[in-house]
């Protein structure tokens, strides 16, 4: 198994900390990982991406040419990657606020309103995790159990309170894509 996605958005969405959250997670299940975030010239509010490969064989290269999953956050994204993502493979789409589609049509797309979805959320945020829930439910790259353990190691600590939403954001989005 060799997985490579990539996540890309505005800087703040909080796409690094999908991939930051996707790696560790695969980690935790003891599989190989590989994760190569990359940050526009402003940060936030520029665009932000991270590549992640998860793999149960080692991994020769971090760069992730023709990923089989994209997680597109906002429409420059979806313009960047749209043509990157190989043939069969996954788009995840931010329909809150994309409103192009992919013109591909060997792809398999997933349109998630994970900014509309963080309304149902106290303090209206999250929307990224939301949008991890529903990718972690489609691919089960890693399972939902080691995706809380994540989250739990990563914010549990700091402050409970935050773990305690994120893990409500990613069962919103785990149950959306049933």
């Amino acid at each position: 198994m060799l997985i490579k996605t990539v996540f890309s958005g505005f800087g703040g969405q909080g796409v690094i900390m999908m991939g930051y959250l996707l790696a560790t997670a695969g980690m935790y299940e003891e599989k190989n990982v590989t994760c190569l975030p990359s940050y526009g010239a402003e940060v936030r509010g520029g665009t932000a991406n991270c590549t992640v490969v998860i793999s149960t064989e080692e991994i020769a290269s971090p760069v992730a040419s023709e990923p089989e999953f994209a997680v597109l956050m906002n429409n420059p994204s979806l313009f960047r990657f749209q043509n990157q993502v190989q043939s069969g493979g996954t788009i995840f789409l931010n329909s809150s606020m994309i409103e192009s589609r992919p013109i591909r049509g060997d792809l398999e797309i997933y349109e998630v309103p994970v900014n509309d979805l963080a309304k149902k959320l106290s303090g209206n945020k999250g929307s990224n995790i939301i949008m991890l829930g529903a990718f972690i439910k489609k691919t089960g790259v890693v399972s939902f159990e080691t995706m809380t353990h994540a989250l739990k190691e990563i914010f549990g600590a700091k402050n409970p309170s935050i773990f305690k939403s994120n893990k409500a954001a990613l069962q919103l989005g785990y149950d959306y894509l049933d």
